[in-house]
């Protein structure tokens, strides 16, 4: 032993008194002892007290937790320990799984020798820190990462030392594993956990204990055999006998292992394989597949393959992504497939349908899997199997579209005999042995039926099959050369499929990251794929800077192929037109690209020539100027046609032909497509169009196309202006012209607005949002003041008209759609199609909202559909209402409370004024009010003022016209309060009973305010209120000994003027959670009798119960009376300036009602309420209501004004568990 070794020893505090011999026998079997645990954490004492030593010693636990020793040394000096006494090297092995488990307790030598395994389990639960349930192998960080491998190192290291000795002295191992097999068995998370990574540690140390053993006895046996079978002269008969008792040692020690292995598998494995946590079930899936391949004579059979098998339905989706790794490092054997043949046919559907998991690790695994089966065997899969792969190809996720793309490559895409095809190739002509692989490609391809995914397939081939991917060359074979003998000729599907997994694969190439919808975006590169980028793009610019001419010129009349193939200029390297003096390939481009656009007016084709042209007159290639003169030699020709097309056309007006309409249109497409990417102002083609547009408007009778056609063209040339001024420095006399002539395109777009042609008007209305929003107020931000003068604010007419032609063509049910395009049937992508469409209408009027372009009322009736068409434009609404509030919040209030009375009224309209209240359309109402609550966020103190605002236009709403029957009906708007309250959780059953009562709006809205007030008063003050000691309990509370105000007067109503009060309708209701609502008196009768308070019987005066309420509730109503009350008395001139408040008399409350409302709220806190003024103060310093800097100078007053309607703490967070 060296020094550091024999120094680490001294640390670890081995016991220095000798207690029992070395050769003490076990005290019992590896059954008798069972061990339990306890859940924590904690460092040990370690065995240092066992010897009496002082100093600080260090545990074989901390040792390796630091690691700082080399394992073979700290195994070495524990041998050495056991060899010296084996029961404290034992209880120091034992100690070490315990604090491991992160127990803070210490087995003793004493407790080793005298107690039982059960006594010790006991004592070591004790021990556990019961306040954390993390232990050393969950513990984060690396350092607790690298104590979990020094772990598993330090068991594989102790068996290899011990193999050849102490692991057979039947003492050791036997005590070990019995001591593993209690604590797997505990129902503690630590020790179970630590004990089952130890004891499947323990088992693979043996296998492989096992196969060396293996090894020795067959080289043993064909020694013997070979010294027997020598002639009877040359045979040494005492190496016979060594070989034969060498062979029964080792077959008893064979024998020795598989009992210990046994002891694991059938003790710890077969019950922790399914144990409860997920990470245990882990471990032994991973163990056994490191025990099948490494000794695969033992455990490769179906006793063992079934615990894997059966585990791949397991519900964590960690415990099945072990399964498939360990099945992996199976199949990567091809040796092994004839033992896995029947797991194959047994678990092989399992594995398949793994690839459509919902753990996307799991299906990139699975689909590996099925590869390597896929390697080892042809007809291990059908041809179902395979399809369940091949349409992977098209996931989003990028690893599983890769894996199965390299599946796809292994199936129908590698060449099985190179040589034969290359010769093959050679026969025919051809330059490439890929031509028939790229056919199949384009096969799949079309069979698939994903046209629009092309670039998805691409790239999960990419990784696999780059050498066919990147012949482009082949390709081109394929495309422009005649079909020889023995091949077939490709069909047009066939041709428009492969130019655009060309054009993919070209895009690929250049720009060296996966298309959009896969990834989190780009990467950097590394050299290496720099390099291999810049080489694929020379080599790409190299081939189709011939190619491709050739390729538009047999393709031209194909408008599909063409536009396809005019997209791969944009990946050229421009440099190599010049540095290889390839200019008469880019002559003959820029004539086939001429012709392409001569002859087409697709859209698609023309921006496509559009771009082209874009990219090849950038500044920065000396190209530029020869591309230039053919691009404004193109201009001019179309500027001239069309110029003439227009004036006959406007000259002939309603005689025009379809030629001359025909003319016009197809030269305005192609200017439009140009003006999109190219500044054709110095051409004036807004003039023309302007005519053109003018000319629609007072005859009638322009085609729609060419009206659509002219508004965004003379959009571009709007554009293309601002960008010259902006860009440069304006006169004076610009910025009037480009006012001129926005202020002219802007009337013609509102008159494009009543076009009878439903395209005309939505394109008038998308470029009239776009102007209004670039020429809005933000013009002239970042210092662009000068720019003041193009600034355009819509008027209130144009607003309107926008707003309507949203309500008209946005917010339209599907039937109606369908009607409006002329009974047409639509498919399910043409109605996709169609709701974009409005999708994007509803966007663009909803940024002139956010962005304070458009009146934020306006947006009332956008807020409004939000329930009604929540799936189509929810999101756009919701986002909306979140920008508008960011604005603006009480404004954004006002709009809200407006949807909602106009859908009131709506509903009043179509139901008349006696309400259904249970009708579905005023549940939708409520549930729209509700959704609104929620969008006001937790912080009530940010939004209390918005709220205020909400309930007091809701109250204002609600009485604001009587009912014409008379006053003692209710008002007509009346029901509007239930919108204000979320659901009906505040009505109790009689009133659920009573639903005929035309008060119950009024008494439901009133009692939530009641409720909702007092508990969003104590969530705002019982943090304070618990700090200072002021909560109380109900009962025992002193009464205040107050004098009553004198000159109250006894009121004395009939008994018929009462139940003619609307105000007294409520009186034999009762409210849930709060107080029996109070008797109210008739504003009527005010005048000549002032109310009384009616005493309670139980109630002396002065009592707490009426400062409860006078002060609290009375402050929560007050905006009720104010609304109420008030009006009808300032409408009367009944009230005088030194009246006492009407509810001061009317609000009565009693100690029994009180104890009523506590009863009903015994789990909630008794908190202090703010001290009351007396009657008089109130009357004089009672603030307005109505005025919000009022309300948030009064505290008292906003913390009760939080109805539980938008106060979102009375809803439980999403997603939280209480635990």
């Amino acid at each position: 032993m060296e020094d550091p070794e024999a120094k680490g020893k001294k640390k670890r505090g081995r016991p220095g008194k000798q207690a029992p011999t070395s050769n003490k026998k076990p005290r019992k079997s590896p059954t008798d002892k069972a061990v339990g645990v306890a859940r924590g954490r904690g460092k040990a004492n370690g065995v240092a007290q066992h010897n009496g030593d002082g100093g600080d010693p260090v545990t074989l636990f901390e040792v390796v937790k630091l690691g700082k020793s080399a394992m073979q040394s700290v195994v070495d000096e524990w041998i050495e320990s056991y060899k010296q006494d084996r029961d404290l090297a034992l209880l120091d092995l034992i100690n070490f799984f315990i604090q491991c488990s992160g127990c803070k307790g210490t087995v003793r030598i004493e407790m080793f020798r005298n107690m039982q395994n059960a006594e010790i389990i006991r004592k070591m639960t004790e021990e556990f820190d019961e306040d954390s349930g993390d232990y050393p192998l969950t513990m984060p960080g690396p350092m607790w990462k690298k104590f979990r491998y020094n772990f598993c190192e330090f068991i594989s290291v102790l068996i290899r030392q011990c193999q050849y000795s102490i692991i057979y002295d039947e003492y050791m191992m036997d005590t070990v594993i019995s001591l593993l097999t209690g604590l797997s068995d505990s129902q503690v998370r630590a020790f179970r956990h630590t004990s089952t990574l130890a004891a499947m540690k323990l088992m693979t140390a043996l296998v492989n204990v096992a196969l060396n053993l293996s090894i020795h006895q067959d080289n043993t046996q064909r020694q013997y055999e070979a010294e027997r079978n020598k002639i009877a002269g040359k045979r040494a008969n005492e190496k016979l006998e060594l070989l034969l008792q060498k062979r029964k040692e080792l077959q008893e020690n064979q024998d020795e292992i598989e009992n210990m292995m046994n002891s694991i598998f059938k003790g710890i494995f077969v019950h922790r394989y399914r144990d409860a946590i997920a990470e245990i079930r882990a471990i032994c899936i991973e163990e056994i597949g490191v025990w099948m391949k490494m000794y695969s004579d033992a455990f490769l059979n179906d006793s063992y393959l079934k615990y894997v098998g059966w585990t791949l339905h397991d519900r964590q989706g960690e415990v099945r992504l072990k399964c498939l790794k360990a099945l992996q490092n199976l199949y990567t054997n091809r040796e092994l497939f004839p033992k896995l043949e029947l797991f194959t046919n047994r678990f092989k559907d399992r594995i398949v349908s793994m690839t459509l998991d919902k753990e996307y690790d799991v299906a990139v695994e699975a689909i590996r899997l099925v590869t390597l089966i896929l390697q080892g065997s042809e007809d291990a899969l059908s041809n179902e199997d395979c399809e369940n792969v091949y349409h992977l190809v098209y996931s989003a996720h990028r690893p599983v579209a890769v894996a199965a793309g390299e599946f796809l490559h292994r199936k129908l895409f590698s060449r099985h005999d190179p040589q034969a095809e290359e010769a093959l190739a050679k026969r025919r002509g051809r330059s490439s042995p890929n031509g028939n692989l790229i056919r199949m490609l384009v096969l799949f391809f079309l069979e698939s039926e994903l046209h629009e995914h092309a670039a998805y397939l691409v790239d999960s081939l990419w990784e696999s099959s780059q050498e066919l991917l990147k012949d482009w060359e082949c390709m081109t074979e394929l495309l422009l050369e005649e079909p020889v003998q023995g091949e077939e000729v490709l069909s047009d599907r066939q041709e428009s499929a492969l130019i655009e997994l060309t054009v993919c694969t070209i895009r690929q190439a250049a720009e060296a990251h996966p298309p959009v919808g896969r990834g989190t975006g780009k990467r950097v590169l590394t050299a290496k794929e720099r390099k291999t980028q810049i080489d694929d793009k020379n080599k790409l610019t190299e081939h189709f800077i011939m190619a491709l001419p050739m390729l538009l010129s047999k393709y031209q009349a194909d408008s599909e192929k063409v536009a396809n193939l005019l997209q791969i200029p944009q990946y050229f390297d421009l440099d190599v037109y010049s540095a290889g003096r390839m200019e008469k390939h880019l002559d003959a481009l820029l004539k086939q690209i001429r012709l392409v656009v001569e002859k087409h007016i697709e859209t698609d084709v023309l921006e496509a020539c559009s771009k082209t042209y874009s990219i090849l007159c950038s500044e920065e290639y000396t190209i530029m100027n020869r591309v230039d003169i053919a691009r404004s030699q193109l201009i001019d020709e179309m500027t001239d046609r069309f110029a003439h097309s227009v004036e006959e056309l406007l000259q002939e007006a309603e005689e025009a032909d379809d030629d001359d309409i025909y003319n016009v249109l197809s030269t305005l497409k192609r200017l439009t497509a140009f003006h999109n990417a190219h500044d054709l102002t110095r051409w004036d083609l807004f003039g023309n169009c302007y005519r053109l547009l003018k000319a629609g408007i007072e005859q009638g009778s322009m085609p729609e196309q060419i009206a659509v056609q002219a508004l965004q063209c003379s959009h571009y040339s709007i554009l293309w202006q601002l960008v010259k001024i902006t860009e440069g420095a304006p006169s004076k006399d610009d910025l009037v012209a480009l006012r001129r002539v926005v202020k002219s395109f802007l009337a013609v777009c509102q008159q494009c607005l009543s076009n009878v042609n439903t395209p005309v008007k939505e394109q008038a209305f998308m470029l009239l949002c776009d102007l209004l929003m670039i020429f809005s107020h933000q013009l002239i931000s970042g210092g662009r003041e000068g720019l003041q003068p193009l600034v355009f604010n819509p008027d209130s007419t144009l607003q309107n008209e926008l707003l309507n032609f949203v309500l008209d063509h946005v917010f339209i049910d599907q039937d109606d759609e369908s009607q409006s395009m002329e009974g047409d049937e639509e498919d399910e992508a043409n109605k996709i199609e169609a709701l974009h469409k409005r999708r994007n209408l509803l966007a663009a009027f909803c940024k002139l909202i956010i962005y304070d372009i458009v009146d934020m009322p306006a947006a009332a009736d956008i807020f409004k559909h939000y329930m009604k068409y929540y799936n189509d434009y929810g999101d756009i609404i919701k986002e909306t209402l979140s920008k508008t509030r960011q604005t603006d919040k009480i404004l954004c209030a006002k709009t809200l409370i407006l949807s909602l009375q106009q859908l009131f009224n709506e509903l009043l309209q179509d139901q008349g004024p006696n309400l259904d209240r249970t009708s579905s359309h005023v549940s939708g109402i409520k549930e729209l009010a509700r959704r609104f609550a929620l969008t006001f966020g937790l912080d009530q103190i940010k939004t209390r003022e918005a709220v205020a605002t909400l309930h007091k236009d809701g109250i204002e709403f609600a009485f604001k016209y009587q009912n014409p029957r008379g006053p003692e009906f209710p008002p007509i708007n009346l029901a509007f309060l239930e919108v204000l309250i979320p659901s009906s959780k505040f009505m109790s059953e009689s009133m659920s009973e009573r639903r005929e009562d035309v008060w119950l709006p009024l008494i439901s809205y009133r009692n939530s305010l009641l409720t909702g007030g007092d508990e969003d008063h104590m969530s705002v003050t019982s943090g304070s209120s618990s700090k200072t000691g002021s909560v109380r309990s109900k009962k025992g509370r002193p009464p205040l000994h107050k004098k009553r105000i004198e000159g109250e007067q006894s009121t004395e109503i009939k008994e018929s003027s009462v139940e003619g009060s609307w105000m007294m309708r409520n009186d034999t209701l009762q409210t849930p959670g709060a107080l029996q609502t109070p008797q109210l008196t008739s504003t009527v009768l005010r005048e000549n009798r002032p109310a009384e308070h009616m005493p309670d019987p139980d109630s002396e005066p002065g009592s707490e119960n009426d400062f409860v309420h006078k002060d609290t509730i009375v402050e929560i109503l007050e905006i009720m009376k104010v609304t109420v009350v008030c009006r009808r008395i300032f409408r009367r001139g009944l009230m005088e300036d030194d009246a006492e408040p009407i509810f001061e008399d009317v609000m009565m409350s009693s100690r029994g009602q009180l104890e009523d409302m506590n009863e009903e709220f015994e789990d909630t806190m008794v908190i202090d309420l703010p001290p009351s003024r007396n009657r008089r103060e109130r009357a004089e310093l009672r603030p307005d209501f109505f005025d919000s800097a009022a309300m948030i100078e009064d505290e008292s007053v906003s913390k009760t004004f939080l109805p539980p309607l938008l106060s979102v703490s009375h809803f439980d967070p999403p997603g939280l568990n209480p635990t």
